[in-house]
């Protein structure tokens, strides 16, 4: 008869390939059908309440890797929760206010804003950033994020708007908000100001110019033939220069070179002397810097005085120790000037060209306005060194071009009112990685104020009215007002109405005798948008609390809307909004560069998903470390491929090995298991108290690896592969393999459910295949707690001693196999010595050795010749003289014994005759 009929071989529905690209958009589907996350919400209600607040992204083109990344490490986190005790939903959120939204009305849908009103431009805008929003969000859905997609919070939604005019009029109810005059970073390319976190800074080439200014009034100190020399990278600001800036404490010196008289500060003499080619300079006098106060010089090429002023800002790093003092172009040189009774100049324009207020330059573009400016100090021979040189410049975040210092009129948050309270809260977080609170709190520490005004049309208005005297009104009122009437209108009711139709009925104020009133024009920054994030969803859902559990994003938003978020928190309630940080780095190619199109090293998520998918790419971002920059790679994605289908097999075979098995019925109970059963039930529980752990401390490579090995090394290379013997070969009902079958039950489904959050489109799947009764889904279950074995104690000891043996005894059959003694390792008889007590009772203690070690026979005996030493025993391998026996492949001495089974070894005839009748 063929006896493979008689073999209990694994009955697997579970298919091999995952075959993810297309599987993936049909679980999805049926989750949504079957309203799988209403249903998780639903169980875990009343649980402890966790949040994690989700930072909102850009509502503006497709989604890219690092997209990718930051959503599903959320993913990790909310799903692990919701299965741990905790009830954690997730609203996504989107930011949809700003000049990338109006940019891509213009220029890619062509939209003329100058042939329509400001309502309608800004109606135009909200149309364009919902239609990026839904494509953002079933991009999102893509990855498997679970979250209420359906009731994601939109910075552009009425509710939030009003929510968001609260926290600013709670801001200037205490103080915080104001309007100056003072320069401010501002883009010409936006046309607009920007705050400190919209600033990058790159690379930029620069002319470099030493300039004279000859004096005019020496004060006793200097005379009229001597002159001042300056340094600067910016020689578009030489218009607008009124002053020169000395450090109080500083000695400088009166120096003739080549028939000419330059004051410098002493110290930089041989740098200058350098840079300038100056040969044999002689030092005429020197005098402390304070002796120059309001010294005239004269500007190289207008008919206006230049001051010489004391400022503590200068220094000897760089120049020449006399600061060239533009104070409409820099913050320095602004506060120092006005103590002098200075006001700023700055005579360029919203878009970066000069205006009237530079005679000659009139029209050019700051820029490019260098050479002329530079070949007008030569001409009038105020020129002394023109060079270049490349340095770090700062840059619009958004355009990537350069910025400048203007002075302009614009609202501010007064940070360093209440900057201690932010750096109280900062040191009472938790943080991930540790560096992120050194980060954070330097960044606040030397911050003064929020420039929180924009020149844009899309954003929420900055709701201040003026008087007829242009007294800024802003009072509980008239902000309350403001915030009912965006609740029920939106934002654009700002710019449908007049001033006085958007103030409270009957609103008077004693500076518009007459009654008039106009409304400020500007919108806020879009990082007060985000920033106010607590309050109008923390605070406005019913179901989420402030502060959140975590705040979760990218490392560049410390400078983003980590600080903006705690800068508004503090300021409306004294506390943090969120109790933990944790940032990732950005996504790099496999040789560690920035992806570009133009190095064509990009990878997109959504192909990654049609050609692998979603959760090869789930199980990558599990596998590196985040907190770091990360690397992806068709090569690096190849590799967790493999790591992927060793999970899955692994699995696919112990869910096999469970055909016929009934959890409610073919139970073994824990005390009546195999040894080796409870102890593998024990290295499961070890398992699964690393991957809590790991979880719980949002650590998740050490997951990927845990969870591999467990796979790779527990169960296949042992577990698995010894088993095979008992599970094919006995009868259905033997107690060994039923033992076996509770251990597989237990393990594949822990191993199921710990990867949930990271697989959960393959885990859905391996759950379907689990038998016995079970929930809908297994997102509707919970993780187990860790438990402790019966009869461990005197188990684990033995059992981790036998592990050491083993690995003694797989290394004699390798060379056995390597010296042609045997070929398959059941070709082999096993002669052990231990080397000591302790392994002897090991060995002694443990029975059917042949079957663990998958060799034929294994005897221990007290010695053997010709064994080959090793750690812990001695190993003697020989080929098994005995048949191969043709049901287990077993070679022994009993083959034949049978006469009706003459193929078989007297257990397998047992077996066949018992149980099939034959």
């Amino acid at each position: 008869m063929d006896y493979k009929e008689t073999l209990l071989m694994p009955k697997t529905k579970f298919p091999m390939r995952g075959n993810l690209p297309n599987k993936e958009p049909e679980r999805q589907k049926k989750w949504d059908e079957n309203h799988i996350y209403e249903k998780g919400m639903e169980r875990t209600k009343g649980r402890p309440l966790f949040i994690l607040h989700d930072g909102p992204p850009y509502a503006n083109g497709d989604l890219h890797i690092g997209h990718a990344l930051n959503k599903i490490l959320k993913d990790f986190i909310t799903r692990y929760k919701s299965m741990s005790g905790y009830h954690a939903p997730y609203v996504p959120g989107w930011d949809t206010h700003g000049l990338p939204v109006e940019t891509a009305l213009t220029k890619k849908k062509k939209v003329d804003r100058k042939k329509m009103s400001v309502a309608e431009f800004r109606q135009k805008c909200a149309e364009y950033a919902m239609g990026q929003l839904d494509n953002q969000r079933n991009q999102f859905k893509t990855f498997g994020v679970r979250g209420d997609w359906d009731n994601p919070y939109i910075t552009l939604t009425k509710d939030y708007e009003a929510a968001q005019i609260r926290v600013f009029g709670e801001m200037a109810k205490k103080g915080y908000i104001y309007r100056g005059l003072k320069p401010v970073y501002w883009s010409p390319s936006s046309e607009s100001a920007l705050a400190e976190a919209e600033i990058e800074y790159y690379d930029k080439r620069s002319p470099s110019i030493y300039v004279a200014f000859d004096v005019t009034d020496g004060k006793g100190v200097l005379d009229v033939d001597e002159k001042m020399i300056i340094w600067t990278t910016t020689p578009w600001t030489i218009p607008a220069n009124l002053g020169i800036a000395v450090h109080p404490e500083l000695e400088y010196a009166v120096v003739a070179v080549n028939g000419e008289k330059y004051v410098i500060a002493h110290e930089l003499l041989e740098t200058i002397s350098d840079a300038l080619e100056w040969e044999n300079p002689e030092v005429v006098k020197t005098f402390k810097g304070q002796e120059l106060d309001k010294v005239v010089a004269k500007h190289p090429f207008y008919d206006r005085d230049s001051l010489v002023m004391l400022g503590d800002h200068v220094t000897t790093d760089a120049g020449t120790g006399c600061v060239h003092t533009a104070p409409g172009h820099g913050e320095d040189d602004f506060y120092m000037s006005r103590s002098y009774g200075i006001e700023p100049l700055s005579p360029v324009d919203d878009q970066g060209y000069f205006t009237d207020g530079a005679p000659g330059f009139e029209g050019q573009f700051y820029d490019k306005a260098n050479k002329e400016i530079t070949e007008k100090l030569e001409e009038v021979g105020a020129l002394l060194k023109l060079t270049f040189m490349t340095h770090s410049y700062p840059h619009d975040w958004r355009t990537k071009k350069p910025t400048i210092f203007r002075a302009t009129s614009q609202w501010f948050a007064s940070i360093k009112d209440f900057r201690q309270n932010i750096l109280d809260e900062i040191n009472q977080i938790n943080w991930y990685p540790a560096w992120g609170e050194t980060r954070l709190y330097n960044m606040v520490r030397d911050r003064e104020d929020w420039c929180i005004s924009r020149q844009r049309t899309w954003g929420v208005p900055i709701p201040v009215f003026y008087a007829e005297d242009n007294t800024p009104i802003i009072t509980d009122e008239t902000v309350e007002h403001v915030s009912t009437l965006f609740a029920e209108h939106g934002s654009n009711v700002w710019f449908e109405r007049n001033a006085k139709d958007l103030l409270p009925e009957g609103f008077t104020s004693e500076h518009s005798p007459n009654g008039h009133f106009t409304k400020e024009m500007d919108i806020m920054d879009v990082w007060f948008d985000s920033g106010s994030s607590h309050e109008a969803v923390l605070v406005g859902r019913e179901d989420h609390k402030r502060p959140a559990d975590v705040y979760l994003e990218g490392s560049d938003q410390y400078r983003g809307w980590f600080n903006s978020s705690i800068s508004t928190a503090v300021a409306v309630t004294g506390r943090a909004p969120y109790e933990t940080i944790i940032s990732h780095g950005f996504t790099l190619d496999g040789n560690g560069r920035k992806m570009s199109k133009s190095l064509g090293n990009v990878m997109d998520p959504l192909k990654i998903q049609k050609q692998l998918g979603i959760d090869i790419l789930r199980l990558w971002v599990s596998s590196v470390d985040y907190q770091a920059d990360v690397r992806i790679s068709q090569d690096i994605l190849k590799q967790i491929s493999e790591a992927y289908r060793k999970i899955r097999n692994t699995v696919r075979f112990m869910l096999g090995n469970l055909a016929g098995f009934d959890p409610a019925k073919d139970m073994v109970p824990e005390a009546e298991m195999e040894e080796a059963d409870r102890y593998m039930l024990h290295r499961l529980q070890n398992l699964l108290q690393n991957v809590r752990d790991s979880y719980d401390h949002y650590e998740y490579s050490p997951i990927y690896s845990s969870i591999h090995n467990f796979c790779t090394v527990d169960l296949s290379s042992f577990y698995l592969d010894f088993a095979k013997d008992i599970l094919y070969i006995e009868a259905a009902d033997n107690h060994r393999r039923r033992s076996i079958q509770t251990a597989y039950y237990e393990i594949v489904t822990t191993l199921v459910k710990l990867l949930t959050p990271i697989i959960p489109h393959t885990a859905d799947e391996m759950w379907e295949y689990i038998p016995g009764a079970r929930e809908e889904s297994v997102q509707l279950t919970d993780i187990p707690e860790p438990r402790k074995i019966t009869g461990i104690d005197t188990l684990y000891e033995k059992w981790d001693h036998f592990m050491n043996v083993r690995d003694d005894v797989l290394k004699a059959l390798e060379e056995a196999r390597e010296g042609k003694v045997i070929g398959k390792s059941l070709e082999a008889k096993l002669t052990i010595v231990p080397k000591d007590s302790e392994t002897k009772e090991v060995l002694a203690g443990i029975s059917n050795l042949h079957q663990l070690f998958i060799v034929s026979e294994a005897d221990v005996m007290d010695e053997a010749s010709d064994a080959n030493a090793y750690q812990y025993v001695n190993v003697k391998v020989e080929k098994h003289p005995g048949e191969k026996c043709a049901r287990c492949w077993t070679a022994t001495e009993t083959v034949g014994d049978d006469q009706n089974h003459p193929e078989l070894c007297s257990r397998c005839a047992d077996i066949v005759k018992a149980h099939y009748n034959v």
